[in-house]
C-alpha cells in the first residue's frame, strides 16, 4: 500500500514538472532562449563549457598538463602555495562560460542554481564529503544592502541542500567595503582585500576545529579566498579547501 502510494505521488510529480515545462519551456543560461532542449543548455552551448572534469593541481585545481596525475601540485603552487588547502572548479571562466557567471553575479539570476550545484559537487567531491561546514564568501553589508543578495551565499545554500553539509552563511563579515577587484593585478588585489575579513565572534564554534569549505562564485588570482582562508585559520579551522563555480586558467599567469 505505502509503496503504490509513493509510486503514484512520484507519477504526479513527474507529470506536473512535464506540464510545467510544457507550458514554461525553460530558459537557456546561455542565450537565454526557451525550449533548446531538456537541460539548462542547449547541446552545443554545453560542449562549449570546458569543465575541470580532468587532472588538476590539488593545491589550486587548474588543469594540469598531460604529464601529470590527479593529486600532483602545480609548478605555481610549488613557488607560491595557496593558504588553502586544496581548491576545485566546477568549469573554466571564459567567454563560453562567462555569461553564466555574469548572470548569476550582476543580475541575480537564480534558476541556474540546482544545475550549479551539480557541476560544483561533482567537481567537488572529495571536499564535500570531508568538509565539516559550508562557509561563503560574505560581502560588505553596504554591497549587499545595495545589491540584495550575495552570490556565493545561494551557491553555499544549494550546496548545502544537495549534500547536506551544514552551511554558516555570516560565519565570516567583511570588515571594510573595498573596491571593486576588477582590472586590478594580483599584487594589488591581495593589498586590496589584506585584513578585509574576520570571523564573527559568536560562530567561533562552529569553525573552530572544523574542515572548513569556503565557497565563491569565481576565482581569478585567490586574493579574496585567501584572504577569507586567514581569517578561518585565525579562528581555529582544522583545515580550509576552496571549491567555486568557475576559475580563470591563464597559462602564464603565477599569480593564480
Amino acid at each position: 500500500m505505502a509503496r503504490d502510494m509513493e509510486q503514484r505521488q512520484s507519477r504526479s510529480k513527474a507529470f506536473l514538472r512535464n506540464a510545467a515545462d510544457f507550458l514554461w519551456p525553460p530558459r537557456s543560461l546561455v542565450s537565454r532562449e526557451r525550449g533548446l532542449g531538456k537541460g539548462p543548455l542547449a547541446p552545443h552551448e554545453f560542449s562549449q563549457i570546458h569543465f575541470l572534469s580532468g587532472a588538476v593541481c590539488d593545491r589550486c585545481g587548474t588543469p594540469l598538463g598531460t604529464e601529470l596525475d590527479e593529486g600532483e601540485i602545480c609548478a605555481v603552487c610549488i613557488a607560491r602555495p595557496p593558504r588553502w588547502d586544496r581548491a576545485r572548479a566546477a568549469f573554466v571562466y571564459d567567454p563560453a562560460s562567462r555569461r553564466l557567471v555574469l548572470d548569476l553575479k550582476r543580475s541575480g539570476r537564480r534558476d541556474g542554481l540546482g544545475t550549479f550545484a551539480g557541476w560544483m559537487t561533482q567537481a567537488g567531491r572529495t571536499l564535500l564529503d570531508e568538509a565539516d561546514v559550508i562557509v561563503p564568501v560574505p560581502l560588505h553589508y553596504g554591497r549587499l544592502a545595495t545589491r540584495g543578495f550575495n552570490q556565493s551565499a545561494w551557491l553555499g545554500g544549494a550546496l548545502s541542500r544537495r549534500t547536506g553539509v551544514p552551511m554558516v552563511v555570516d560565519a565570516l563579515k567583511r570588515t571594510r567595503r573595498t573596491p571593486t577587484q576588477g582590472g586590478l593585478s594580483a599584487r594589488a588585489r591581495r593589498r586590496n582585500v589584506a585584513g578585509a575579513f574576520a570571523l564573527r565572534p559568536n560562530r567561533a564554534g562552529h569553525i573552530q576545529g572544523k574542515r572548513v569549505l569556503l565557497i565563491d562564485d569565481v576565482l581569478t588570482t585567490g586574493a579574496t579566498l585567501g584572504a577569507c582562508t586567514r581569517a578561518l585559520r585565525r579562528a581555529g579551522a582544522r583545515q580550509v579547501d576552496v571549491l567555486v563555480l568557475a576559475r580563470v586558467v591563464r597559462e602564464t599567469d603565477v599569480t593564480i
